[in-house]
Order: structure tokens, then C-alpha cells, then sequence
């Protein structure tokens, strides 16, 4: 049987049938993510066969509904706003009241284009193949080579495949400094393995993949350069989403290995003018998995240095930060991002701050209101002092709004207390004081502080008949207990421990994806480590 999860889902986000549409910065966020997981060995298409129940329920993970929902944005904007919603007319007329297969909406597309596109044909490269490309980029004059490769971040020899000569269909566009707004917008489907573009003229510099729109990543080979410089004179040449873009691909092609680290650290130098927020959160993302990384290795002074350069690029922002809901929706993000980290790691006046609303909250019994913005690092910081965690705990009963409760169970997770986050893990397992359904959400935070990630790993694996009971193989939150619980490790011996681990369960267990994943993950930071710590000491 083969499942396609995320036509009928992904039109939905796409849409707002189901729920509300995300922000541009959000849902940039999210496809950033669910590329991280599908560049490795152990990602699945979007539309696969399938062999057993706990493979099904699998296939239903973010990265089929991200990727959907990316695959969907890229065709609407290549076939343009209005096509693309004539075809879904189609198809939802076509199939009102019926099921539906993913070929069904192609289909409908093709009514559409009239033979212009095969849009069934582009778009099969698309979701019955795992990863996606990476276009290497050369400019040379007017004349622009590009070519295709599929984007892995670490190849093992055994599982080489013909992989390396699939071919995508991939709708390229770009922009120039001739013309930069979203109007000038250039198209160019790349279904071959190279190609020539020939510009009408020459030009300063070119950015592919405008927005992010499309599902790929890009090398500008030389031209990384040339827009180094343009950010630093003219950042505001390029969209905030191109900048966000180009941070995500420089840094990603650090890890893979094709750029360097400090290419990725100059480019990001220009963040003291930066004002947007995709930018500065993806910029703020590539830094803490290194500092995190660093961490949980021991090397303390070298992270130390990686959160120095962070105090750097946006200490500014953090101060230029009010304790409010006032502002649009993304000045809102970044404000709660910003002040979240700079509060868990102690930057600027931050905690100081924090630590005072929460002692005013607290001596109200809770009854005054706290910004929503804010309450993240707010009560982060208050669950820092016993008093301050077991009046959260109890507040976290009396609650009645879930967002508050979220973020009431986080902040109790990040105490550097161990018997309380052991507390709070079996607690949570046996869904009495604390709900079930929190469990993952209290891993994850676990695993994220120094103190927690060794205690988060030792509880899976000492619960894990309970887990596996309570929530089920495949289950969304057992892929989350199982990711969260190791994507700090960086040794050979955590990597040789989870194997031998999950070995030792069922078969079913040890050919789980997420547990795949959970490998894959542990060894690419093996490699970073290995490939950057001695670079890292002479770049910092």
C-alpha cells in the first residue's frame, strides 16, 4: 500500500480550510526544519509503501505535512496564484464527497495547464523521492551554469545508491540587482542535470530561489562572495526571506562540508543592521545548535566563545526588546524568541528583569497578567528558585489556558534540579498529577539543558517497555521521546550506546525511522564535531 499524507493536509495549511495560515517567518522556520530531516539517510518520501501499522503512522510526522505544504507553495508560485487555485477548484469539484489519490490533484493541475506543463510529471519527481537538490550555482558574465545533486549530509557506502543521478524537476527562480522586487521574479525549470542560463546582460550579483519559495538548497560556489558584500553594504536589497534563506543554506552547506564555517560566520556579521525577524531567528537557530553542540561535549570555553558571539551580534536586540505585547505579529516573535534565550542564558539584564515580574506575579498569588509574549522567559527564570517552581507547579494546576500551561511546563523541565526533572518525567508518565500528553514536550526541554540530556536518555531507556505501552511504536510522540532524547549527542560512544540499545528491543523498535533518524543525527554530529572543532578554536 502506498500513503500520500499530505495533499489533502497540505492544501488545508495552504488554504486556511483547517486552520488559521501560519506567518511567512513561521512556516519559513518550519520548512527549515523538516529539510534538516530530509537530508538525511534515514528520511521517506512523501508518498511511500508501506508494510505495517507503526509504518503508517510514521508516514504522519511533520515532515510529510511541511514538505507537502513547501511542495504545494513552490508549484503555486511557479504556475502563478491564479492557475494553481483554478486546478484546486478542479480537483476539490472533481472529488467532492470521494477519496482522492495524489496523482487526482496533479491531474487536475494538467486540466488547467492544457498541455503548457506537465505538472503530473514535475511533480512525481517531487514526492515519491526522499531528500531534495542542491543547485551549485557559477556565474560567469552573462552566462550562469547551474547544475543538480541530491543534498545528503553524510553518505555511508553501504547504502549508496542511484540516488546521486535522480533528477528533480526544479522550478529555479531568481533575481538580479537590475531588478529585485518580487515582479522581476525570473523562472527556469531545471529538468536536466545541468543547464545554461544566459543572462541579457551582465550583472552584479543573483540570488536563486526567491523567498525561499522553492524546495532546495543553493551554492554559489565564487558568488558566496559577492553576497557577503551585498548584505553588508545593502542587506535590504534582498527580501527579509532571501536573508533568512541564505543564512539556512550557507550554514547547511557548512555541515555538508562544501562551505566553510567562517564563509558562514561572515555572512552573518551583518546582523547588527538587521531589523526582520526571519533572519535574525534563523541566524539565532544555526548559532545555538553549535553552542548547544559544544555544550554537551565538554568543550565549555569554546562555547563560551560561540555565546560571545552571539552577546555580539545581537545584544543590541535584546536590549532594544519591550516587556509588552505591543507590535505586529512577527516584531512579537522575535521579541519572545530573543528574550527567551537571552534569559535561559543569562545575557544582558535579562533574568534581572525577568526574575522581578515574576516575584511580583508570584506575591499577586498569579492574579496579575503577564504579557504572553514574555511568559516564556518570565516563568523560565522564576522556576530557577524552589519557591519559584513550586509556585509554577502550582499554577500549572490551576490553569485553565492551555499556551499558558505549555509554557509553565517548559519552564519547570529547564530547572537545573535533576530530582525534580525526574520528578516530573515519571510523574508525567503516569499521567496522574501531571498529563501524559506533556511528556514529550518535558523530554524535549530536558534534553536541551547540560544538566538534563544524560537524565532524559537514562529515563527512556528505563521506561522503555512503559513508553512504548502507554504511547505505542510509531506513535508521534514516541518519534518525539526518541528524537529529542538523543539529538544531543556528539560521541561514538552515545552513538554505539543507542544502537546497541535499540538492537536489543524488538525488531520492530530497531527499524523504526525515527529511530533511524535519531542515528543518523548522533553521527552528523560526529562529523561536525570532527570536521569543525579545530577550525572553531581558530575562528573564535
Amino acid at each position: 500500500r502506498r500513503l500520500s499524507v499530505p495533499v489533502q493536509g497540505a492544501i488545508c495549511k495552504q488554504f486556511g480550510l483547517k486552520e488559521a495560515q501560519s506567518p511567512d517567518e513561521d512556516f519559513l522556520t518550519l520548512i527549515f526544519k523538516a529539510m534538516m530531516k530530509d537530508a538525511l539517510n534515514s528520511s521517506h518520501p512523501v508518498s511511500s509503501a508501506v508494510q505495517s501499522s507503526e509504518q503508517i503512522e510514521e508516514m504522519f510526522d511533520a515532515l510529510s505535512y511541511i514538505k507537502g505544504a513547501s511542495l504545494l507553495l513552490m508549484l503555486k508560485h511557479y504556475l502563478t496564484k491564479d492557475v494553481f487555485q483554478a486546478g484546486i477548484e478542479v480537483y476539490l469539484h472533481n472529488h467532492n464527497y470521494r477519496t482522492a489519490h495524489s496523482d487526482d490533484l496533479w491531474d487536475s493541475m494538467n486540466e488547467i495547464t492544457n498541455g503548457t506543463l506537465d505538472v503530473k510529471k514535475m511533480m512525481k519527481t517531487w514526492i515519491v523521492h526522499k531528500g531534495f537538490p542542491l543547485v551549485t550555482v557559477v556565474r560567469k558574465g552573462k552566462i550562469i551554469s547551474v547544475q543538480q545533486e541530491k543534498f545528503l549530509y553524510r553518505v555511508e557506502p553501504e547504502n549508496w545508491t542511484s540516488d546521486a543521478s535522480y533528477l528533480w524537476h526544479i522550478p529555479l527562480t531568481y533575481i538580479t540587482n537590475k531588478c529585485n522586487f518580487t515582479h522581476c521574479t525570473n523562472a527556469y525549470l531545471l529538468d536536466q542535470k545541468s543547464a545554461i542560463i544566459e543572462l541579457p546582460e551582465e550583472v552584479e550579483w543573483i540570488k536563486f530561489n526567491v523567498d525561499m519559495n522553492g524546495y532546495y538548497m543553493v551554492h554559489y560556489t565564487e558568488d558566496w562572495k559577492t553576497l557577503i558584500d551585498l548584505l553588508k553594504k545593502n542587506h535590504t536589497a534582498l527580501s527579509p526571506k532571501d536573508r533568512a534563506n541564505l543564512i539556512n543554506n550557507i550554514f547547511n552547506l557548512a555541515r555538508l562540508g562544501r562551505e566553510s564555517l567562517e564563509k558562514a560566520f561572515e555572512l552573518i556579521n551583518y546582523l547588527n543592521k538587521e531589523n526582520s525577524t526571519a533572519p535574525l531567528t534563523q541566524a539565532l537557530f544555526q548559532l545555538s545548535l553549535i553552542y548547544s553542540l559544544l555544550d554537551k561535549k565538554g568543550e565549555q570555553q569554546l562555547a563560551a566563545r560561540v555565546m560571545h558571539r552571539i552577546e555580539h551580534l545581537f545584544g543590541d536586540k535584546i536590549d532594544q526588546q519591550h516587556w509588552t505585547d505591543d507590535g505586529a505579529l512577527s516584531e512579537r516573535d522575535l521579541r519572545s524568541t530573543l528574550l527567551a534565550f537571552a534569559c535561559t542564558h543569562d545575557i544582558r539584564n535579562c533574568r534581572a528583569t525577568a526574575a522581578e515580574k515574576f516575584e511580583t506575579w508570584m506575591k499577586s498569588n498569579g492574579t496579575i497578567s503577564l504579557p504572553s509574549d514574555v511568559l516564556k522567559a518570565i516563568f523560565a527564570v522564576g522556576a530557577k528558585s524552589n519557591d519559584g517552581w513550586e509556585f509554577l507547579l502550582k499554577m500549572y494546576f490551576s490553569s485553565v489556558s492551555e499556551a499558558e500551561k505549555s509554557k509553565m511546563i517548559e519552564a519547570l523541565a529547564s530547572t537545573e534540579d535533576a530530582r525534580k526533572l525526574i520528578w516530573l518525567m515519571q510523574n508525567s508518565l503516569e499521567g496522574e498529577i501531571i498529563r501524559s500528553q506533556e511528556l514529550s514536550h518535558i523530554i524535549a526541554t530536558v534534553s536541551q539543558s547540560l544538566p538534563g540530556y544524560l537524565l532524559a536518555w537514562d529515563f527512556v531507556k528505563e521506561n522503555w517497555e512503559k513508553l512504548t505501552q502507554k504511547f505505542h511504536l510509531g506513535s508521534y510522540t514516541i518519534q518525539n521521546i526518541i528524537s529529542w532524547s538523543t539529538s544531543q549527542f556528539a560521541t561514538k560512544a552515545h552513538l554505539l550506546e543507542v544502537k546497541s540499545f535499540f538492537e536489543s528491543k524488538s525488531e520492530e523498535s530497531s527499524q523504526l525511522r525515527c529511530v533511524k533518524e535519531a542515528i543518523d543525527t548522533i553521527q552528523l554530529n560526529i562529523q561536525w564535531m570532527e570536521r569543525n572543532l579545530a577550525k572553531l578554536q581558530e575562528l573564535l
